[in-house]
């Protein structure tokens, strides 16, 4: 049976470092691994067989499943032992399998994750990676070093996401799709390899937008996206028409502000 000590369920086989900080009403099941520099907020869950390990904050409310590893070392050659981070937010579900490892010297020294999200079985957070609130990553979908995800965002099992690359908020990418290429704001993606294949119409519609909001997003889609003349030219007249919709204005804020990625097109395109 699991032991009690100051509003903390802890069974008595988890290793867990005089050094953690642990919450009030936190659950830590058998066999669980918490290192020295760890933190865990209140209410946190750790199910059976669960590594946390690194400077890792884990937020409020955060459930975490059998055999994931959270915050041991990065998957990078680069890496040589700096004190770098990772912060997970409040409520989010990491299943089984999952990893999410720290950040590294190159890339800031930290990886965040947000609040509310779904990390679904076999799923992988790379170092330096900024993770939005309420994203879902489905069943082995991956993200490589120092990609940022907005909010919102869905991405499909087995989908797969290169390194530096941005993909919006509210954004979707199909299962079994590699992600080259920055996807814009309320995108939807798919295939082998990534292309914009519209809106994400049905998740919009889910989450509120109102019938105009999406009339202005598809408005804005055909002019970016359609015609002869070059993207940055049709960038160009989609400013010129002083679009007002919050919506819009973010997917170009989002293609000003840039990387060294290119946007992902649509196939015709």
């Amino acid at each position: 049976m699991a032991q009690t000590f100051e509003n903390m369920q802890i069974h008595p086989s988890a290793i867990i470092s005089s050094k953690a900080k642990i919450g009030e009403n936190t659950k830590i099941g058998p066999f669980c691994v918490v290192g020295c520099d760890v933190t865990i907020e209140d209410n946190v869950v750790l199910h059976p067989h669960v590594i946390v390990d690194g400077i890792t904050h884990i937020g409020e409310g955060t459930e975490i499943y059998p055999f994931a590893s959270i915050g041991c070392p990065p998957q990078d050659l680069k890496y040589s032992g700096e004190p770098s981070k990772l912060i997970i937010g409040k409520k989010n579900v990491i299943r089984e399998n999952v990893t999410m490892n720290p950040g590294t010297k190159g890339g800031g020294m930290i990886t965040t994750v947000g609040d509310g999200g779904l990390f679904m079985v076999g799923s992988h957070v790379a170092h330096d990676c900024t993770v939005g609130n309420n994203v879902v990553l489905a069943n082995n979908a991956t993200l490589a070093g120092h990609v940022t995800i907005g909010s919102f965002v869905i991405l499909g099992g087995l989908s797969a996401v290169h390194q530096f690359v941005r993909i919006g908020d509210h954004a979707i990418v199909g299962g079994m799709t590699g992600v080259e290429y920055d996807v814009i704001p309320y995108g939807s993606v798919k295939g082998d390899r990534a292309s914009l294949s519209g809106l994400n119409i049905v998740g919009l519609k889910r989450r509120g937008f109102s019938r105009e909001e999406l009339d202005e997003l598809r408005t804005a889609y055909k002019v970016l996206f359609t015609g002869d003349n070059t993207f940055k030219d049709r960038l160009r007249k989609l400013i010129l028409t002083k679009p007002t919709s919050e919506a819009v204005l973010e997917i170009i804020k989002f293609i000003e502000n840039g990387s060294n990625r290119a946007i992902c097109q649509p196939k015709d395109s």
